[in-house]
């Protein structure tokens, strides 16, 4: 159509079908055919007869009432009549005949819409995705409520049947609620059996038949290899994909899940597309209140494992040492590792003492210095932390080091004795009263106790972090040594 439309051109302005030719690089027999077309030239496909054109007629009184074959049946008819060819032509030219008697294509879906509190879809997809340094595989287990669209997602190194229990709970937990029904699609670990082609029911596994009788929901599986049965959850993926997962590093899979909660329930904020309605305030001013209640516990198809805290308050879990709180040194307690990565670990009664990521690699040693708090002392006994701590607290610490090493052999002896009075006296107040020590040469604990006895109480903290001292009553008949003593004791 070009060359046509340049040759028309081009002889308009020549005159001479010769330099037309010339000017256009091509042969003068084109140049003529061209300017003998009256108009644009079109593409003529060539039609080629078909093996099956014979057979035609017959195939269309097959497709229709009242035999209704289907393709694999017509094809068998037709070999016997002596049709050589194979099942494809049958099966385009069968297209081109349903398309013209009207017959329905068979993707064609009514789109339901379940009440509120009817349906739950949960699905997953798996992702290439950067943890720390390592480019790992990571599931992306997604819930839906089908009526108002409010989603919530979970991220998981693992996809065994732990993984789909554990994850269904935290999805419904995330929801606020459970749904009548929860439509799934066809893994083993929740569904046995699902023929099409039988009668019978759906066989389930009976792990999964116990998680929905603990939720108080029931499984529906979608048709094999039917992906729209569940529309709703497997649109999702791919804007998680392209907006979240893509291009994105994640330190931890802690923080993957994080974020991708926040990320999906901000998406929860925008209007949908289908419903016109914005799927947080959806569910909130419909859905939440006829969601079922979650139940109290978790559903644990497996038992969990025990082990005893060793006397450093340590839990040794796959060659790597974890600190829990000190109250359960001696004791014997359960853990279980979720997801692949995250561990929970329980006291006999089934309560949750921790929950956190698993380190990678072995013989590694995660200590939380809260998790010692009831027995840490609350001044240093080591010498060089006296030191620092004692220099770094009081301004006048370093003074008083320096002045007291004139004078003992231990002067970090005296350093901690004043630091022990922090729980009384405010850190400016006991300052303050160094710089005096310094100035009188009074520099033992028992002339300090006395410098600040002469304050009156000066900068004294609050009678909660006081000790507790006699009434006004008992202090007009006791000696003054009483005092003295109470201070002391303080001290040790």
């Amino acid at each position: 159509m070009e060359d046509w439309a340049a040759v028309q051109r081009i002889y308009k302005q020549t005159r001479s079908k010769r330099e037309t030719a010339r000017v256009l690089g091509i042969a003068r027999n084109t140049v003529k055919k061209l300017l003998e077309m009256d108009h644009e030239p079109t593409y003529q496909r060539k039609v080629y007869p078909s093996i099956l054109d014979p057979f035609k007629e017959q195939i269309i009184a097959w497709r229709c009432a009242p035999y209704d074959f289907n393709g694999t049946r017509i094809f068998r008819e037709l070999k016997k009549r002596g049709y050589g060819g194979s099942i494809g032509p049958v099966y385009t030219f069968l297209r081109r005949i349903d398309e013209d008697v009207g017959l329905i294509s068979s993707k064609a879906t009514v789109r339901h819409e379940s009440p509120p509190g009817d349906q739950a879809q949960f699905d997953w997809t798996e992702y290439e995705v950067q943890i720390g340094p390592r480019i790992r595989t990571v599931y992306c287990f997604s819930m839906i409520l089908a009526a108002s669209r409010k989603k919530a997602v979970c991220f998981s190194l693992k996809e065994d049947s732990d993984a789909i229990y554990e994850a269904i709970q935290e999805l419904f937990e995330d929801l606020g609620g459970v749904t009548l029904e929860l439509l799934i699609d066809n893994p083993k670990a929740l569904v046995i059996e699902n023929n099409p082609r039988s009668e019978e029911e759906i066989r389930y596994n009976p792990k999964a038949l116990m998680l929905a009788k603990h939720l108080g929901t029931e499984l529906n599986a979608c048709p094999c290899y039917w992906p729209r049965k569940k529309g709703k959850v497997e649109r999702p993926f791919n804007y998680i994909e392209e907006q979240l997962i893509k291009g994105n590093c994640f330190a931890t899979m802690e923080e993957i899940n994080r974020r991708g909660k926040e990320f999906v329930n901000k998406w929860c904020d925008e209007v949908h597309g289908t419903t016109g309605r914005i799927p947080n305030e959806h569910y909130l001013l419909e859905e939440k209140a006829v969601l079922l209640p979650l139940p109290k516990d978790r559903y644990m198809p497996k038992q969990m494992q025990e082990r005893k805290v060793s006397p450093d308050s340590l839990v040794s879990i796959n060659a790597n040492k974890y600190s829990v709180p000190v109250k359960y040194v001696g004791k014997t307690v359960k853990f279980r590792i979720i997801y692949g990565f995250r561990i929970e670990i329980y006291d006999l009664k089934g309560s949750l003492i921790l929950r956190r990521e698993s380190e990678c690699g072995k013989h590694r040693t995660v200590a939380n210095a809260e998790h010692y708090e009831a027995i840490a002392k609350k001044v240093p006994t080591s010498i060089p932390q006296i030191r620092r701590d004692f220099t770094r607290i009081f301004s006048n610490g370093a003074l008083f080091l320096s002045e007291a090493a004139k004078k003992y052999d231990q002067p970090t002896h005296y350093a901690r004795k004043i630091m022990e009075l922090r729980e009384l006296y405010d850190d400016d107040v006991l300052d303050e009263f160094i710089a005096k020590a310094v100035k009188r040469d009074a520099l033992d604990i028992k002339s300090f106790r006395a410098m600040l006895k002469e304050s009156s109480g000066k900068g004294r903290k609050s009678a909660a972090n006081a000790l507790p001292f006699p009434d006004a009553q008992a202090v007009s008949v006791r000696e003054c040594s009483y005092y003295e003593k109470a201070l002391q004791e303080v001290s040790v």
